[in-house]
Formats: structure tokens, C-alpha cells, sequence
């Protein structure tokens, strides 16, 4: 008998109402329904298989179609058997049967396929972890205790969104990032402690260089002062930042007092400049006066005098802006640089010891020309014209240095 033949065919109704159904193992009674046709007793009991048929069937689909896990598939196949064994319907319970039979060799491949799975998680797993531990003690050996600690946040919730995997490996792997956290943390927190001190030192720091500032904010002694703020600033910035809510406090009182010091001297030096500029104007009026006076030097003791003068009547006049400073001494210098030049020129021209050794110089060289010239002719008396040629020549180079001795000698007569 086939199930194609109707759930009716696998059973029949006694004269005593008694329903049976036919199984492999032969007729077993499923119920008594007096009071009723035997059609409608039958009918009653197949109606049973019938919600049985389709529960196996949608366990079957259910299964195949990976809805369930292995091991909840083989409880419900288990207890779905469970009922099937005594079942009060009539139909092909055999076929239903086959049926769970038949999930058998599927389960089993689904359970290899997710054994597999699970290795490929774990190991995949595993390497994350890893990583996630390798990047956890990088960061806890640096310095980034800004961005470090976000980072490890970011960790610890990707660490938590994984899977398990075996409790030896996870256990020591969790080990490792949660050493690295906790001494992260500790280096962290120590390092920003340390910084809070030196913060706070630096407030110290930084209250004591006001306190100078005030002293000094209204003083007029400008240069001395002026140093003292530039002491005072480099001090300031070698104090380090002080605690964030009072550092730009600090700085804008510090600030201030330098503003009302700078302030004052710039509006003193603005007063002073008008001034020096009516004193540039003065001394650039001298030069242009005094300066053909001076040079070309033609008559020492008159451009003497008129540098005398000039000198006078500069040293009368006041200070001059400072851009103005350098120019207008250079005039000057070069005046006295003519005037200097030429008495050393007059010096040299008029030094009796100079004059003499120049005048011995080229008694000297008159000699050894004479000397060269005897040696020359008696040479050739000889017969020895190279040795007359050589002192000839030797000759020839002394008269080149009398010409410029004598030269020497007139310059002195000049």
C-alpha cells in the first residue's frame, strides 16, 4: 500500500465501531467511535493523519532548508517519532516515518558544513583577536594618550561583538589585551597626573612673572624695562601651559601689563621721533654744506678745518631717527676717512726716514748693476759670452727695480 492510495486504505472499521490502522508491523487499534458510521469514524482518524502529514512535512522543509540547527532538528525530529509510535490516525505512519528517515544523512552533512563553519569562524575569530591584541600593545607602549584611549574603547566593543573560541586561546588572548589596557590606563594616568603638576607649577610660574610685570608696567626707564619684559616673556614661555581654565586668564593679565608698558614707550618714541626727524633734517642740511668743503682733498688743512667745524656743529644737534642713523654716520665716516687718508699721505711724503731708506735703496741697486755690468765685460774679455749674457741679464732686472725705486724717491720730493 501506497499513500497515493489514500490514508483511508490504511485502515478499516469494526462492527464494534473499533478504528484499526495497518502499520509494517501489523493492525494496531487507534480509537472507538460508537454512535457514528463507520465512514465517519474512519474519516475522523485520518483527519489525524493528516495534521501529522503535515507536520512532518513542514519539519522536513524546515530542516532542509537550514531553519533549524542539527541538534534542534533531531529533538523535534525525536519527538514528532515519539508521537508517530502510537499515533491515533489512520494513514501511511510507515511513510512518515521514511520520511524522518530520510533527514538523516542530511542533518549529518548540515552538521559537517556547520563543524566546518565553526573552524573557519574560530580561526577567523582568532586572527581578529590577535590583531586586536597586536594593535592593543603597540598603543600601550606610545605616547598617543589622546587618541589611544579612544581607541582602545573601539576595541573593547569589537572584542565584545566577537564570538568565543576555545577557552585556553581566548582566555590568554583576552590576557594579553586586557594587560595592555590596564597598563595603558595606568601609564596614561600617571603621565596626566604628572602633567597636572607641572600645570599647576607652571601657574605658580606664571603668577610670579605677573606680579614682576606690575612692578614694571608703568616705569619710563625704557631700555632697561623693555629687557626685562623680554626676560620676563622668555620665562613665561618656558613655564609650559598652566591649567586650561586659568591659562588664557594668566595670559591676558600678563598681556595687558606688557600692552600698557609698550604702549607708553611708543607713544613716548612717537614724540621723540618728531624731534628726531627735525634733527635728521639738521645734520643732512650740515653734510650737504660741510662735504664739498672737505673732499676732494686739495688743501689738507682746510678740509681739516672744515671737518673741525662740521663736527662742531654736529655734535650740537640731537639724536636722529634710527633707520636714519646708519646712513647719515657713513657720510660722515667717509669725511673723516678723506681727511685721515690724505695726513697719512702727507706724513709719507714728508718722513725723513722713509725718504732715506728709499734713497739707500737705490744706491743699492745702482751698485749692483755696476757690479753686474764689470762682471759682464770681463766675461767677455774672456771669451765667455753665457757668463756675459747671464749678468747682463741679472742687469737688466735691477735697472726694472731701480725705476721703481726712484719712482719712490720722487714721490717723497713731491
Amino acid at each position: 500500500m501506497t499513500q497515493s492510495a489514500g490514508p483511508e486504505s490504511f485502515g478499516r472499521v469494526a462492527e464494534d465501531m473499533t478504528v484499526y490502522v495497518r502499520t509494517p508491523e501489523g493492525e494496531r487499534a487507534v480509537g472507538q467511535m460508537p454512535g457514528v458510521t463507520p465512514e465517519e469514524a474512519l474519516a475522523f482518524y485520518v483527519r489525524r493523519f493528516q495534521a501529522l502529514e503535515l507536520e512532518v512535512n513542514l519539519l522536513v522543509a524546515r530542516v532542509r532548508q537550514q531553519n533549524l540547527s542539527p541538534e534542534e532538528a533531531r529533538k523535534s525530529i525525536a519527538t514528532v517519532r515519539e508521537t508517530l509510535k502510537d499515533a491515533s490516525a489512520v494513514g501511511d505512519l510507515a511513510a512518515l516515518e521514511a520520511q524522518l528517515d530520510s533527514l538523516g544523512p542530511v542533518l549529518a552533512q548540515q552538521s559537517e558544513q556547520r563543524k566546518q563553519a565553526r573552524a573557519e569562524q574560530s580561526a577567523s575569530t582568532r586572527a581578529a583577536k590577535e590583531e586586536m591584541v597586536a594593535e592593543a600593545e603597540r598603543i600601550a607602549a606610545g605616547n598617543d594618550w589622546r587618541g589611544g584611549v579612544n581607541r582602545f574603547r573601539d576595541l573593547l566593543e569589537q572584542w565584545k561583538s566577537l564570538p568565543r573560541i576555545d577557552r585556553p586561546t581566548d582566555e590568554a588572548l583576552w590576557h594579553r589585551f586586557s594587560t595592555a589596557r590596564t597598563s595603558y590606563t595606568k601609564r596614561r594616568k600617571a603621565q596626566f597626573a604628572e602633567q597636572a603638576q607641572r600645570r599647576d607649577a607652571a601657574r605658580v610660574t606664571k603668577e610670579k612673572i605677573i606680579a614682576e610685570a606690575e612692578t614694571l608696567a608703568d616705569s619710563t626707564d625704557w631700555g632697561p624695562t623693555s629687557a626685562a619684559f623680554r626676560e620676563l616673556m622668555q620665562r613665561w614661555k618656558a613655564a609650559g601651559p598652566a591649567p586650561r581654565e586659568v591659562d588664557d586668564q594668566l595670559w591676558a593679565r600678563f598681556r595687558g601689563l606688557q600692552d600698557r608698558f609698550f604702549g607708553a614707550r611708543q607713544a613716548q618714541q612717537e614724540t621723540e621721533n618728531a624731534e628726531f626727524a627735525e634733527n635728521q633734517r639738521a645734520k643732512e642740511a650740515l653734510l650737504a654744506e660741510f662735504e664739498p668743503q672737505v673732499v676732494p682733498v686739495q688743501d689738507l688743512e682746510a678740509s681739516r678745518a672744515a671737518y673741525r667745524t662740521l663736527l662742531e656743529r654736529w655734535s650740537e644737534i640731537g639724536k636722529v631717527p634710527r633707520d636714519a642713523m646708519r646712513p647719515l654716520d657713513g657720510r660722515l665716516r667717509a669725511l673723516e676717512n678723506a681727511v685721515r687718508e690724505a695726513e697719512e699721505e702727507n706724513w709719507r711724503r714728508t718722513d725723513p726716514e722713509a725718504r732715506a731708506r728709499a734713497e739707500e735703496t737705490a744706491a743699492k741697486l745702482r751698485a749692483q748693476i755696476a757690479t753686474l755690468e764689470e762682471r759682464a765685460e770681463k766675461a767677455e774679455a774672456r771669451g765667455n759670452t753665457k757668463a756675459a749674457q747671464e749678468a747682463r741679464a741679472g742687469a737688466e732686472t735691477y735697472r726694472t727695480w731701480l725705476e721703481q725705486a726712484e719712482r719712490a724717491v720722487q714721490d717723497f720730493s713731491g
